[in-house]
Parts: C-alpha cells; structure tokens; sequence
C-alpha cells in the first residue's frame, strides 16, 4: 500500500498565499472544502472524482476542465489521511472567475457523492476573497511605512539642539599642546578629562572650562593650572582611569574627583550622565585616603608575580549537518529550483524533505511561524545575512538560493544553484 501523500500547501488565517498557477491572470477566490469517504482513497482518485462528476453539471461553460484549462481555476490541492477504516481531507481550488461563478463551482462539489470505489461526503467551508486578505496586508504595510516616515522626520527642537552641539564642538582650542574648551582660561574652575573626543564631549554639552591630558601623564600645563584653579577631574569608569588617578592625585593640586559609570568612558556619556558625575564628584582628601588604606596582601603581591598561565587553545567544535546531499535530494532541489524561475517566491521542506509549501519571499517571515518543521528552504533570488538570521532563528539547516551574498561564516548551509548543478 503506497503511503499517505502530504497536502504541499500552507494557509496563513491572517495572510493567504497561495502560489497556484493560473494562465495570466491573478487568483481572486479559494474554495475550502472537506471531504469523508468510508473506505481507503488517494489523492488522485478525489481530483477523478472532481472532474468526473461535476462533468457537464454547469453546462460547458463552467465545465471545471475547460476552466482549468483556460487558467480560470488554478490547480486542485487535495490532502489526504486515513484514519479508522475513513478517509479524510480538504479540497483547495483557486479561482479567477466572478463571486457568483466561483460559488457554483464550490455547490457543485457537494453533488459528488463516491471517490473512487468508496461512498463519500464533500462539504464546502468557505469561500475566501483573497483580495481582502492582500487588501488588509497593504493597510497594515501602509501603517507601518507611514510609522517608519514620520519617525525620521525631527522635532524642531531637536534639530536646534543638534544645531547648537555641532557649533560647541567646534569651539575646540589649543592651550599649550593640549585640547582644551575655550573658557580654560577665563574660568576659575576646570574640568580635567583624559583625551580630545572627551573634550568634544564635554563642548557639545555645554562645558567650555574643560580640558585633555592627551595622554596617560600628567602634562605640565595641567599641574600648573591646577595650582592657580579649582580642579574637577572627570576620568572613565575603568581600570585606565583608576592609574590615571593614582598619578594625578600624586603630581597635580586636584579637589574634587568624578567618575563616568562602571564600565563606560567620558565620550560616550549624555549630557545628564555628565552633569550627575559631576555632582556626585568627592574630594579629592577623600579619595586619596582610600588609596592609602587599599594595601594589597602578601598573596595578592606574590599573585602579580607569578606569570599568568597561558590559556588553553579552544578546540573548534565541528558543525554537525543534519543533511546530507543525495543524488535524491539534489534532483528534488533541482527540479524545485527550476519550477520557481520568475515567481520570486521559496519553496519550504520539512526535516524529511517533505514539500510543506510555496511563498512569496516578503512573506515568508511570516510564514515560519505557523510551521513547526522546516528543514530546508529554496528560493528565487538571493540569500543575505538577514535571510540566514530568520532560517536560523527557525532551525533552517540548508538555504538553497540563485545566489549567495552572506557576509563571514554562516551556521547554516548556503548552496547557490551553480553548486547544485554543477555548472559553472
């Protein structure tokens, strides 16, 4: 007994696609029915049970094979299972004919009343307007284009902001070799940084009595200035800064110490992160006093002689594949490839390689997420590192593509058509 033939087409409820091949035209309505039949039956003895018994019902006009033939009725999707001595499955048809014809077709159905040798029962569920569905898609698409626009359109008081951070920045000065603000001078207070971008920073954010070491030492020019001014010194929230502080508290006249955030530098700071380092500075008594009290142990000095081991070189782990390329699955994927050209849709296998459905490539996002099992993907087009993310994401292990434009090594497995075929 030949095994139970898979139904190769998915129904999203919320987005219908539907890849069926109609002559020149676009499908405007699917017909959804079910069907019982009390004894054993395939796929083609139903699609024989169509065309036989709905043969001249409707007159030769809506006769399903001229139809069919004419590309007014797409192809006839059957799924089929057995189960307890019954057959059971749904009927898909696609139509481009008018509402009033499409719903004869589907009445139609239930006159059948045997498939194959077998009593059986059609009934029709619904008959879908697949334009509303696309129609919905556009709104919503629309929504979130419109969305996307007036996000990249700035508030006026935004682009002052912008206006007025670009002019401070470029208020930058020299004072004896060292980046500095231009009210360095002038000021009887000072803020003292680590390097240049530190001190853009600082400008753009309107702190003009700023100015750089340019360098892990304490200038000269900072340890004179800090004997005439008050010194605010503002250095990263890591170990660099903590040296950086051990030698200005040792050479230069410091009063108060401010700290970026654990783990983050000055020039990467917003303006209110600045301005709450800096009220939260200490004095510098303060902090030179919990240095003096920090002596390191015996075992933490004997630690920072002994060397540091060298680290063990990592072993790569090898990828497992769960595929592996037969001459079966090389014509499957072949044939595939060839039956997609020009549709700019994917086809989507199961992990057996099984043929589960075909989409069109923008919806296939949505797609995987009402799919359980998907093994491999084939494409009419290219495949780029935001595709491999998604098939990743879903447990894709092979992307089959026209072309392969990833960036860097992939964990999925990438196959262009030129390495299927063998053509180059």
């Amino acid at each position: 007994m030949q095994s139970i033939i898979k139904i190769c087409f998915w129904v999203s409820t919320q987005k219908v696609m539907f890849m069926a091949k109609l002559a020149q035209t676009s499908v405007k309505y699917l017909i959804k029915a079910r069907f019982e039949a009390n004894g054993y039956v395939e796929r083609p003895d139903v699609i024989g049970a169509i065309f036989g018994q709905t043969e001249g019902l409707l007159g030769p006009e809506l006769d399903l094979r001229e139809l069919q033939r004419t590309g007014r009725v797409g192809r006839i999707e059957v799924s089929v299972k057995f189960e307890k001595g019954r057959s059971v499955g749904e009927i898909l048809i696609p139509t481009s004919l008018d509402s009033a014809e499409t719903v004869l077709i589907a009445s139609s159905l239930e006159t059948i009343e045997r498939i194959g040798p077998c009593n059986a029962q059609i009934r029709v569920e619904s008959v879908e307007d697949l334009r509303t569905v696309k129609r919905k898609y556009v709104i919503e698409r629309a929504k979130e284009l419109l969305q996307q626009l007036l996000s990249q359109i700035p508030e006026p008081s935004q682009i002052t902001e912008d206006l007025m951070q670009s002019v401070r920045a470029n208020e930058i000065i020299e004072y004896r070799g060292l980046p500095a603000g231009p009210a360095i001078l002038e000021s009887d207070k000072i803020i003292v940084v680590e390097g240049r971008a530190d001190v853009i920073n600082l400008l753009k954010h309107g702190v003009r009595n700023v100015i750089g070491m340019d360098g892990t030492s304490v200038p000269q020019a900072i340890i004179e200035l800090s004997r005439e001014k008050e010194v605010t010194v503002l250095l990263d929230g890591d170990r660099g800064g903590d040296l950086i502080l051990k030698e200005l508290l040792e050479r230069a006249d410091v009063d108060y110490v401010a700290r970026a955030p654990k783990g983050k530098e000055v020039e990467e700071l917003t303006k209110k992160e600045i301005f709450k380092a800096l009220r939260d500075a200490v004095p510098a008594e303060d902090v030179k006093h919990n240095f003096t009290e920090q002596k390191p142990s015996v075992k933490a000095r004997e630690h920072e002689l002994r060397p540091e081991p060298k680290p063990k070189p990592v072993e790569k782990k090898k990828v497992e594949k769960r595929f592996e390329l037969n001459e079966e699955m090389r014509a499957t994927l072949i044939n595939e490839m060839d039956e997609l050209i020009g549709t700019r849709a994917v086809s989507i296998f199961d992990g057996d390689m099984n043929f589960v459905g075909r989409v069109p490539i923008k919806e296939l996002e949505n797609a995987l997420e009402q799919i359980d099992d998907v093994g491999v993907l084939v494409l009419d087009g290219y495949v780029d590192n935001e595709l491999v993310k998604l098939a990743r994401k879903k447990g894709v292990k092979i992307v089959v593509a026209n072309e392969n434009k990833t960036r860097g090594k992939q964990d999925v497995v990438i196959i262009t058509r030129k390495e299927l075929t063998g053509n180059e």
